[in-house]
C-alpha cells in the first residue's frame, strides 16, 4: 500500500508523516503482508493454505518437498486446488522454490506457522490470548527484550478477565459463577507464570522506567485476580442458602434450572404450551401466614395514615424566659483563697491539689495552667480573671510524688510560690 492510497482513510489536512503510530506499521509492512496473503480470500480458501502451509513446515528432518512429494502427501486434495494454493503461497512469499526443484519454507512462513503453532496449542478452557501474550513476555525476557507495549497487552487482558469475573458475580448466576471459576482455575498456569516475570522484572535494577511501572499495575491486576476466587465462594455460598429444594426428592431448583438448560426450544416451547395462556388467569394461593402479613401491612399503613391527619396542638402563651444557668465556680473562688494564702515559702503542689477526691484535685490541677496564661488576655472582671492575675508561679519537676489518699496514687512533684513584685515569671 503505498502512503497515496493510505492518505484517502485520513481526515482532512493530515498527511501519513503526521500519525507516528501509522510509521511503526508501515516499517513492519513486510509482515503485515506475510499475514494479508494468508488470509485473504474465503474460509476454504484460507483453511488450505494454512493446511498446506502448516505440513511443509511439518517434517523437520526433510524441509524441503519435491513437487510428486506434496501431491502423493496432499492426495486427498484436488490437484488443480492444490497447484492454485501453492501458487498463491509461493506468490506471497510464504514458501519459496529452490534452484533444485523443491520446495520449502521461507523465513516469513516459517515465523507464520510458529504464531499460528502456538496459538493453537491452547485447550478449550484456557484462554488462547492469555496463554499467547504470557508465553511471548516469556520469550522476550530470555532474550532480555522485554518492552513497555507487550506488557500493556497482558496488563488489558488481566484487567478484562478481572470485569468479566466481578460481572459473573454481580449477574447472581450460579451457572455463570460456577463457569467463571472454571475458567479462572484453567488460567491458574499461566497467571503463576506471569507472577514469576514480573518478580524478575521488579528485581531488575535496570529496568525501565515504563516496564518496570507497567509490571507493578500488572502486579495490582493479578492480586485482584487472587482474590476473585474467595469473592466467588462467597456468592456460590449466599446462592447455597437461597437453593429450594422441590419436596424430598432432592432436586433443587439448581438441578432444574440446570436441565432446562440443556433442552432444545422445540421441547422448552412443548412444556410452556400448557402452562402459558393467552389471557393471565391471577387466582389467589395464600396460606395463614401470606394472608398475616398483607393483613399486618394494611393495618400500619391505616395507623401512618392516621398519624398523618393528626392536627396540630392548640396555641398556648409561650413559658417566661429563665434567668441563664451560670456556672458554679465555687470550686475555683475557693482554690484561689487557698492559692492567695501563699506567703513567701513556696507550697508543694500536692498539698495544695489534693482534697475532696480525684475529681476535684484533677480539676485544680487544670486551673493551674491558667496561671501560665499572661495577665493581659485575663477577662477584666469576674472570678477567672480575678484567678489569672494571681502573682503565682508553678513549678513542676519530672519526678512523682505519692500521695496515698483522696483517690490520688500518684502525683507530679513540684511547687507554687508567689512572685516579688520585681519578678517578671
Amino acid at each position: 500500500m503505498t502512503d497515496n492510497e493510505l492518505a484517502d482513510y485520513l481526515a482532512t489536512g493530515y498527511a501519513v508523516d503526521d500519525v507516528p503510530e501509522l510509521s511503526a506499521l508501515t516499517a513492519a509492512q513486510p509482515v503485515i503482508d506475510t499475514f494479508i496473503s494468508l488470509f485473504r480470500g474465503s474460509e476454504a480458501e484460507v483453511l488450505l493454505r494454512v493446511l498446506v502451509l502448516r505440513e511443509v513446515g511439518h517434517d523437520v528432518e526433510q524441509p524441503r518437498w519435491s513437487p510428486d512429494a506434496l501431491r502423493r502427501r496432499f492426495a486427498y486434495l484436488d490437484p488443480v486446488k492444490l497447484e492454485t494454493t501453492l501458487k498463491r503461497l509461493r506468490e506471497s512469499g510464504l514458501i519459496s522454490y529452490a534452484d533444485d526443484g523443491l520446495y520449502h519454507l521461507s523465513d516469513a512462513g516459517r515465523n507464520a506457522v510458529a504464531a499460528l503453532d502456538m496459538l493453537l496449542r491452547f485447550g478449550e478452557s484456557e484462554d488462547a490470548e492469555l496463554g499467547f501474550l504470557t508465553a511471548q513476555l516469556a520469550g522476550l525476557q530470555a532474550t532480555d527484550s522485554i518492552t513497555a507495549e507487550a506488557l500493556g497487552h497482558l496488563l488489558a487482558k488481566l484487567n478484562d478477565l478481572t470485569l468479566h469475573f466481578e460481572e459473573a458475580i454481580a449477574s447472581g448466576s450460579e451457572f455463570r459463577i460456577v463457569e467463571s471459576r472454571r475458567r479462572l482455575s484453567a488460567n491458574g498456569k499461566w497467571l503463576d507464570r506471569g507472577t514469576d516475570i514480573l518478580r524478575s522484572l521488579l528485581a531488575d535494577p535496570e529496568a525501565p522506567f515504563d516496564v518496570a511501572r507497567i509490571a507493578q499495575r500488572i502486579g495490582l491486576a493479578q492480586s485482584r485476580l487472587a482474590r476473585v476466587d474467595a469473592a466467588f465462594q462467597r456468592a456460590l455460598n449466599k446462592i447455597e442458602t437461597q437453593r429450594v429444594t422441590l419436596g424430598s426428592s432432592g432436586i433443587s431448583s439448581s438441578d432444574v434450572a440446570a436441565w432446562l438448560g440443556q433442552q432444545g426450544m422445540d421441547a422448552l416451547a412443548a412444556m410452556a404450551a400448557e402452562a402459558i395462556t393467552d389471557t393471565p388467569q391471577m387466582p389467589l394461593l395464600a396460606g395463614g401466614h401470606e394472608l398475616l402479613d398483607r393483613a399486618e401491612t394494611a393495618l400500619c399503613d391505616l395507623q401512618r395514615g392516621e398519624a398523618d391527619d393528626t392536627p396540630l396542638p392548640a396555641a398556648d402563651d409561650a413559658p417566661t424566659a429563665l434567668a441563664p444557668e451560670e456556672e458554679d465556680l465555687r470550686l475555683l473562688t475557693h482554690f484561689a483563697e487557698r492559692l492567695d494564702a501563699i506567703d513567701t515559702e513556696p507550697a508543694t503542689l500536692h498539698a495544695m491539689v489534693a482534697g475532696g477526691g480525684f475529681g476535684h484535685a484533677a480539676y485544680r490541677l487544670s486551673l493551674l495552667a491558667l496561671l501560665a496564661d499572661s495577665q493581659d488576655s485575663a477577662p477584666s472582671d469576674g472570678p477567672i480573671g480575678a484567678f489569672m492575675r494571681l502573682p503565682l508561679k508553678v513549678d513542676f519537676e519530672p519526678t512523682l510524688v505519692e500521695v496515698g489518699h483522696d483517690d490520688i496514687a500518684r502525683i507530679s512533684a513540684g511547687s507554687i510560690r508567689r512572685l516579688s513584685p520585681h519578678t517578671t515569671d
